[in-house]
């Protein structure tokens, strides 16, 4: 499962391996090689559904309805609080990962820029974290996520 789908998993509760799309570079799951699983909604915030192959039948199924509003918050607070040392997930892409008990390491985090399409140099780490956060936030919001106010980017 890739990093972004872990944190995904671990705050909406579900396995699925979500491929964030429409990141600021433009790639897609199809782009990357990654495979969107068929029940998940769009990372973007887009409601249009892909347009069907040529040649296949159109579809009659209605779309999937948008994820539940999760309070992204009150789960990784409770997540924070289990493990008795101050983490700063509001504003720390590492505290965020070690909250949720995922591999918080330079080497995750430079995975987790690639699945996010990072343009900048990974090797300014500071950058970049303060960069993940802000994405990882934007895709968690996207995807039904609940942030307070002083959290969204």
């Amino acid at each position: 499962m890739s990093v972004f789908g872990k944190i995904m998993s671990a705050i909406f509760g579900h396995s699925a391996s979500a491929t964030p799309t429409g990141s600021g570079a433009g790639t897609n799951a199809a782009q990357s090689g990654g495979v969107a699983p068929a029940d998940a909604a769009p990372m973007s915030g887009g409601t249009a559904a892909a347009p069907a192959p040529s040649g296949a039948a159109p579809s009659t199924s209605t779309p999937a309805a948008p994820p539940h509003s999760v309070d992204v918050a009150a789960i990784v607070d409770k997540a924070a609080a289990a493990k008795h040392e101050k983490l700063e997930w509001r504003t720390s892409i590492v505290d965020l990962m070690k909250a949720l008990d995922i591999d918080s390491s330079l080497a995750a985090r430079k995975e987790l820029a690639k699945e996010l399409s990072y343009s900048g140099d990974t090797n300014d780490s500071a950058s970049m974290n303060v960069w993940l956060h802000k994405q990882v936030m934007a895709q968690l919001a996207a995807n039904g996520g609940k942030l307070p106010p002083e959290i969204k980017h």
